[in-house]
């Protein structure tokens, strides 16, 4: 994950980003963007987890059932999280040394379980030779009311790239398409001193896919079409955060609610109604 620079808040599940200049104004970040958009696997993944863990830890599980049943389901239930804490401490330390090797800048120690991830970005570098532009910064969009932080915008065979470093197990998906392009179609990048600068052009993004056993350079698209859909997204996420509150009002006309007990609502008897006068 990368670390933003610009100072962040959490309100309700999703990150917002502070404006340095308006500290009273705050931005959804990219990435709670596009959260809005399903994805079904990882249900499948979550429940992938969970039945794993249970074959597992069958025999400590079985103790576990007979003591405490509750504590045998939490257990279980957050299994994922366990697993998806565990993966981003471990891509959050990767991103680490693939800033610092980026920046020619020592590395020291190599903790147990990165050297692989270390020496595979350490050939990206030697065989690629990307020219590296910025590195972790933020874009910002006034216009359309966002901000996210991204990993590099780098020229690499003569192309203007935003990249996204990757080091999770399941691979490439492709919304990060649409991640990429909401960097590239912003309109300033905030630097680590707090200046401004516009977003400089590029030619299209790019997920470099770092794992244990191996690294790739994939191409994304990132065009006009993936910023459009990072629009909607936006839309959507006005409404979740902003609108939803405001859709449904209260009752003009209501029967029964204000008579409610243990019972049930009280029930009228029905009335004959006076016949029209013709």
């Amino acid at each position: 994950m990368t670390t933003p620079k610009v100072s962040t808040i959490k309100r309700s599940g999703s990150r917002y980003y502070v404006d340095p200049d308006a500290h009273e104004r705050k931005v959804p970040g990219v990435t709670s963007i596009i959260d809005m958009l399903g994805k079904p696997f990882l249900q499948r993944w979550a429940a992938k987890v969970v039945a794993e863990k249970a074959v597992a830890d069958l025999g400590p599980l079985v103790s576990l059932v007979l003591a405490d049943p509750a504590g045998a389901v939490d257990y279980l239930k957050n299994a994922p999280y366990r697993d998806t804490a565990a993966a981003a401490e471990a891509g959050t330390q990767a991103h680490g040394y693939f800033e610092r090797m980026a920046l020619g800048k020592p590395i020291g120690r190599v903790t147990p379980g990165m050297e692989p991830f270390v020496s595979a970005f350490d050939a990206f570098l030697e065989e690629k030779q990307p020219e590296y532009i910025h590195l972790e910064e933020t874009v910002w969009s006034d216009e359309h009311d966002y901000a996210g932080s991204f990993d590099a915008y780098a020229v690499i065979d003569g192309e203007r790239l935003f990249i996204d470093n990757k080091t999770t197990r399941s691979g490439i998906h492709e919304e990060v398409g649409i991640q990429l392009a909401a960097y590239r179609f912003s309109e300033s990048i905030i630097r680590n001193d707090g200046s401004r600068i516009p977003t400089p052009k590029a030619d299209g993004g790019a997920v470099l896919h770092v794992r244990p056993e191996g690294a790739r350079l994939v191409p994304v698209r990132a065009d006009e079409a993936m910023f459009e859909i990072f629009l909607a997204l936006r839309e959507a996420f006005r409404f979740e955060k902003e609108l939803k509150p405001t859709v449904v009002g209260d009752p003009v006309w209501q029967y029964g609610y204000e008579d409610e007990d243990e019972t049930g609502p009280r029930r009228r008897t029905p009335r004959a109604r006076k016949a029209a006068v013709k």
